[in-house]
């Protein structure tokens, strides 16, 4: 089975397609906001806060906009996200061509769009779900992370172009228009391209009821848990590739560039090779964020760019292939009532780390140098990731023990449950509950 396979279904034909003038717009946008900020300021740390403004709202919001998700129509949601999203970068763009725009208007615009990123994030996460039959939900989340690193070759080049000939605010403008994209697709989906999951009944307590639920299955818990690490400590590359561009290699902003480019191919070939995958394990996952920790701890020691750029692209490739694996398995592993808090809880723990992670990274970087902030980087996630498969490896004792089974009775008593065919990862939960983790 190959990621393009899900392309057979109209409803996600339509629905991609939006999503990549959609993907494009957001890389603009992230470039021009950026841009804005340290014009009007001339400081560096504008631009941290704005970028922490982006990502505030969903530390505190993320899993009741995944409650919103599992009580109305998706659809509804996100083409009212779009919608809004469109009209603060519409208004931003005015103010930014007509010359009145001041930086407390980049602060409440970043704050502003971080709110709708609290709700559209998790919506947008699980809505594949409904535009394509549960067997192709690896390959439908793996393609939409393929053109995302796609576009991440685009938006920029396109930013870039439009600020340097026509100004900021119109590449706001820009960004505005490919807002039309996501909205028309979503206003062409048929009835019968969609099968929407039945709406879960309002309750209280949304962060308390998805962390209930994640801790009592392990496979979730310990893929969210490493997915949290790894966009905490792991995912600083403009921090540790800007240093590592000017300190380590001496070069320029173009230097900078390439890496990037580099990134973005390795990735789109590693969210290719995920959704080639058909099963459900927790091992591969762990083993994809090892390889990731390993391979950029790898990359921080490389003696020079020949040695360098092929081992960027390789981490690229497992970033990609983690990611896409650990947000399809724990899709597949949830029941689909509760699929928006947790995929809520999951870009919680993903993207809220980084008002955290980057700071300390960037002190690292900044005292220890780039190299040392590069491998900082990795060897976290690695540690993170052999830790799992020593608890893991634990955990299965004690369900031994317990049971009075050898490891194979112990899968064999799996495969007896209801579990998904492939699924040999999780301990008996029952032995599990009680004894992993005391």
């Amino acid at each position: 089975m190959t990621a393009f396979e899900v392309l057979r279904h109209r409803g996600y034909r339509v629905y991609l397609i939006g999503q990549s003038l959609a993907s494009t717009g957001t890389w603009m946008g992230s470039i021009a906001v950026d841009w804005l900020a340290l014009q009007l300021t001339r400081s560096p740390t504008a631009v941290g806060v704005t970028m922490a403004l982006q990502f505030l709202p969903i530390l505190f919001l993320g899993v009741h906009g995944g409650q919103l998700a599992d009580r109305y129509p998706k659809r509804s949601l996100l083409l009212a996200t779009q919608t809004v999203s469109a009209a603060l970068t519409g208004t931003l763009a005015v103010l930014t061509v007509t010359g009145v725009v001041r930086i407390q208007h980049v602060f409440v615009f970043a704050l502003l769009t971080g709110l709708v990123f609290a709700v559209d994030a998790p919506t947008r996460q699980v809505f594949a779900a409904e535009v394509v039959p549960e067997r192709h939900l690896r390959q439908a989340v793996s393609l939409n992370a393929t053109v995302f690193q796609a576009t991440r070759l685009v938006g920029p080049a396109v930013a870039a172009a439009l600020i340097g000939t026509a100004g900021i605010g119109w590449a706001f403008a820009g960004n505005a228009l490919c807002f039309l994209g996501p909205t028309v697709a979503l206003l062409r989906l048929r009835p019968g391209d969609l099968s929407p999951a039945p709406p879960a009944a309002r309750a209280p307590r949304a962060f308390r009821t998805a962390g209930r639920y994640v801790w009592r299955r392990p496979r979730v818990f310990w893929t969210i848990l490493l997915v949290g690490v790894i966009g905490t400590f792991g995912l600083n590359f403009p921090i540790v590739l800007t240093a590592i561009a000017t300190e380590s290699f001496r070069g320029t902003a173009d230097l900078y560039g390439l890496f990037n480019i580099v990134l973005a191919v390795g990735s789109a070939a590693g969210a290719l090779l995920a959704g080639s995958v058909t099963s459900t394990r927790l091992r591969r996952i762990v083993l994809f964020g090892g390889l990731f920790g390993s391979v950029q701890a790898l990359a921080a020691v490389a003696p020079n760019l020949p040695t360098f750029l092929p081992l960027l692209a390789a981490l690229g490739f497992v970033n990609l292939a983690f990611q896409s694996l650990a947000n399809s398995s724990v899709q597949l592993w949830i029941d689909p009532e509760m699929r928006g808090r947790v995929m809520g809880l999951y870009m919680l723990v993903f993207t809220g780390g980084t008002p955290l992670g980057a700071p300390l990274i960037g002190a690292l970087t900044s005292g220890y140098g780039a190299r040392f902030g590069m491998a900082v980087c990795g060897v976290v996630p690695a540690a993170a990731a052999v830790t799992i498969v020593l608890i893991h490896i634990r955990t299965a004792g004690v369900a031994s023990a317990s049971t009075g089974l050898s490891s194979r009775g112990i899968r064999a008593l799996r495969h007896g449950r209801s579990a998904p065919p492939g699924d040999d990862d999780e301990c008996v939960r029952e032995t599990t509950a009680s004894g992993g983790r005391q």
